[in-house]
């Protein structure tokens, strides 16, 4: 992984705390909307991580490969970002 691993632990560890205090709110039967709202959050916070990550490939994995000049590489590093991308538009 290119991306900074601190930052990206960081981030995944406060996720993981939202995610576990919203069990908490399950099982306290806290208000639908507040544990939605508090779901939201989560899931925005993955989506910054994975762009995190996202940016990173790009400016490490894929330049490596397009510096190698193997087109090969470079076809399969364009094609993982595109899955990659259309599972994120779905």
């Amino acid at each position: 992984m290119k991306a900074d691993y601190k930052k990206i632990r960081r981030k995944l560890n406060i996720a993981m705390g939202q995610l576990n205090a919203i069990s908490n709110m399950v099982d306290n039967d806290r208000y639908c909307i507040d544990i939605s709202t508090q779901l939201l959050a989560v899931i925005a916070a993955l989506k910054g991580i994975n762009n995190d990550i996202l940016n990173e490939h790009l400016k490490g994995c894929v330049v490596d490969a397009i510096k190698e000049g193997n087109q090969e590489e470079i076809d399969t590093k364009i094609d993982e970002v595109i899955n990659v991308v259309t599972k994120m538009l779905k």
